[in-house]
């Protein structure tokens, strides 16, 4: 071999051992984007000094595998496409990243090489991890910096310890002292200088929107009758400093104790931290959802400042996006200057607590529709969201992809140890076990499955803290419920969907349950993230128009029984049927791609349209009288569900060509045009008149969504017998209720109906 040759063969050797060794260095992970549950969030790595992402292209399980066993938690549970969790910043360094799952590092799996990606950050790929940490693990992880995080946070916790009897019983505890956890141990607070303020941001903390008056001097009374009590050691407890926080100053608006000026212990080492005080008193005023009895907690805020607020799309009762109603039509908040002040307005609002966050880069989904404000700037101070300072977003330039959410503090219920399950392959799904008074005493027992649905399983999965419900069973053949649950205890539950606990439902007074339980007890799958299908009402209102279409051109849609029964009768092909043509157009707002239920292997093959049906009835459409009787009627079947188009940023993921998988990506929609089979209402029997036009996506509620309630669409409609009119198209949840009965009211007047 010639020198020269061997000389450039032994320095590509060298390169190439130089860059083995740079490729298998060790690198750091960590989770970015808005603090949620320990374990999720953006996937970011260390490289050469530099944190950066890594691209959703290949993303898998067993590259998110790898990823959270080096982040030091014990599996994965699922992973993330589409800056899920907000979009990072720097370079991409990982693309294309393809792992078998045994790897100990993203390093070692293979990859197109440090920063060579054709990503942007709008396909930044994120992990959920389980929960629980590899024991003795040290992982080389760390949390980047969050909106809404309290830094040098030294009081941990905030607490009231119930002093009376009435307070014991009380759940939750609305009365209490004071107790706050300063570096791992609790202490009392003294009252000397105890403001209503103090008291505000305590309540705030512990999930309560408002602080009440409390009697102190009663109070007082017990803890002189305590202090001359020999078998008390709270004497010899209260002369220790150690035992005290001396002093808080809160202002009244702060999030969170730790905003607030604090003094520990007092200025010269040898006072007393709390001389001739006792223990500060706080009692807190619950929100409408944690009161008992009815018609309390009313809001009394001034009604032309009012901005009534709702949260959609949050994992856990308390979060989710916001949306106002304004101009009588709900729409989101930009999440231009969002912090802790704002979301705090919007928590107490809405009868919880001060805001643990407030997240930004639309946290929890997507909305549709209008938004409503930008900049918000709030002093803390404020009942409602209306009162703060705001601009109206459509001078801000805002985009959905900028919605703001957040999460609230909550009180604490106990709800999730009166519901367990039990028998399943994981802590997300199992037989449906309660905690109930039997025969007076507290007991464990199955619930009967007969009636029992999706808005049933959803309380569970929220009661639990595991967020959504995916399916809800009937029959629980595989899964063994625990030895002491046999007995059915509850049937004929019948829940909305919204209450916090399995047992506010309504159900059976004695149990009634004739399958007997056993293989037939209640069961649930939960997941943290859900989709949330939303029809576009205005494509609808746009689009509509009349066809009077021949009979020979409607064989394979009479086949999938898509004209009026008075199309059986007919001399085929003669004549003709008056079909109400619209294009819909339906998408996923919500945190999870809508996936149909069955499998591939499952769909339904029609061979005159030759295509395959996922979803057999994917959407009803009904022309209905302003009365609500039905007068035509139509159904969609989901033969092509797929990623039409997605926003700028998101890539699309289904397709239905090739016998492809369907579904529609978190984000994107799907587009049913006009002119495509099936995609209208048969209304040649309907005489002229005035209507309600309306479609329902997921009817049957086939696939579990994370919100029913924005499912159906509502026009009113004008048929004269030639032409038709649509107008004041609505998701059932867009307007407010006072501007869908107005509008009702005056098309019933227009028809002299009563």
């Amino acid at each position: 071999m010639p020198t020269g040759a061997s000389h450039i063969l032994l320095v590509l050797l060298l390169c190439w051992v130089v860059s083995s060794r740079q490729e298998l260095a060790p690198v750091q992970l960590r989770l970015g984007g808005p603090r949620g549950p320990a374990g999720e969030g953006r996937l970011e790595v260390l490289y050469q000094g530099r944190w950066g992402t890594v691209c959703d292209d290949g993303f898998d399980f067993h590259v998110a595998t790898v990823a959270c066993r080096q982040l030091g938690y014990t599996a994965a549970i699922t992973w993330t496409h589409s800056a899920t969790y907000g979009q990072g910043e720097g370079p991409i360094w990982l693309d294309n990243v393809r792992c078998a799952g045994s790897e100990g590092s993203l390093a070692e799996c293979v990859h197109n090489g440090w920063g060579i990606s054709d990503c942007h950050h709008g396909e930044d790929a994120g992990v959920v991890c389980s929960g629980q940490r590899l024991p003795g693990n040290s992982p080389q992880a760390t949390t980047s910096g969050h909106l809404g995080e309290v830094s040098g946070l030294t009081l941990e916790e905030v607490r009231l310890k119930p002093i009376l009897a009435r307070a014991k019983l009380s759940m939750p505890v609305i009365e209490g002292a004071v107790e706050v956890k300063h570096n791992g141990r609790w202490r009392q607070v003294c009252d000397a200088n105890w403001t209503r303020n103090n008291s505000r941001v305590v309540c705030g903390m512990l999930g309560f929107p408002r602080e009440k008056h409390v009697n102190t001097s009663f109070y007082r009374k017990l803890w002189n009758r305590k202090l001359k009590d020999p078998n008390s050691s709270l004497k010899t407890l209260s002369q220790k400093n150690s035992f005290w926080v001396h002093k808080v100053r809160c202002q009244g608006s702060e999030p969170h104790l730790a905003r607030c000026p604090i003094q520990v212990a007092p200025p010269a080492s040898h006072q007393h931290a709390c001389p001739h005080g006792m223990h500060a008193i706080v009692s807190c005023l619950p929100g409408p959802a944690f009161q008992k009895g009815t018609g309390k907690g009313k809001n009394k805020t001034t009604p032309g400042k009012v901005l009534p607020v709702r949260l959609r799309a949050g994992t856990h009762a308390g979060e989710g996006r916001v949306e106002v109603l304004r101009h009588g039509q709900w729409g989101t908040v930009c999440d231009k200057q969002w912090d802790l002040a704002a979301a705090s307005v919007v928590c107490r609002q809405l009868g919880y607590g001060t805001a643990k966050q407030a997240l930004v880069g639309a946290r929890m989904g997507q909305g549709l529709g209008p938004i409503h404000m930008s900049n918000v700037r709030c002093t803390g101070h404020e009942r409602s969201l209306g009162e703060c300072r705001f601009q109206d977003a459509e001078q801000n330039g805002c985009q959905h992809e900028a919605d703001a959410a957040v999460r609230c503090h909550m009180p604490y219920m106990d709800f999730k140890s009166q519901v367990r399950l039990a028998g399943g392959r994981n802590p997300e799904e199992g037989v449906v076990e309660v905690l109930v008074p039997v025969q007076g005493k507290l007991q464990w027992g199955a619930v009967c499955g007969a009636q029992w649905g999706l808005n049933e399983a959803m309380v569970v999965c929220r009661q639990l803290g595991l967020g959504f419900a995916s399916h809800a069973l009937q029959e629980t053949w595989y899964w063994a419920g625990s030895p002491d649950a046999t007995r059915v205890v509850m049937s004929g539950v019948r829940c909305a969907g919204t209450e916090l606990a399995l047992q506010q439902c309504q159900r059976h007074g004695p149990v009634h349950c004739p399958s007997g339980g056993g293989r037939f007890s209640a069961g649930v799958t939960c997941t943290a993230h859900a989709p949330d299908l939303v029809m576009n009402a205005q494509l609808v209102q746009e689009t509509a128009y009349l066809e009077d279409r021949p009979l020979g051109l409607l064989y394979c849609a009479h086949e999938e029984r898509c004209l009026s029964r008075s199309a059986d009768s007919m001399q085929w092909p003669y004549g003709h049927r008056r079909l109400l043509r619209f294009s819909s157009q339906i998408h996923n707002l919500g945190r999870a791609d809508f996936r149909p239920r069955m499998g591939r292997h499952a769909w339904t093959w029609h061979q005159c349209h030759r295509h395959f049906h996922s979803i057999e009835v994917f959407t009803h459409y009904d022309l209905l009288t302003l009365n609500g009787s039905k007068v035509a009627e139509g159904h969609k079947a989901s033969f092509c569900l797929e990623d039409t188009n997605c926003p700028e940023g998101l890539q699309r993921r289904f397709a239905c060509a090739n016998f492809g998988e369907q579904g529609v990506s978190v984000g994107c929609w799907d587009t049913y045009r006009h002119d495509i089979d099936c995609q209208w209402i048969d209304i040649t029997d309907v005489p002229p008149g005035s209507y309600t036009f309306q479609v329902v996506v997921n009817p049957m509620h086939e696939v579990a969504e994370s919100d029913f309630s924005n499912n159906v669409m509502r026009c009113q409609c004008k048929y004269d017998g030639q032409r038709v009119w649509m107008h004041g198209c609505h998701t059932s949840d867009a307007y407010g209720a006072d501007v869908v009965s107005d509008l009702e009211r005056r098309e019933r007047l227009a028809n002299n109906l009563v």
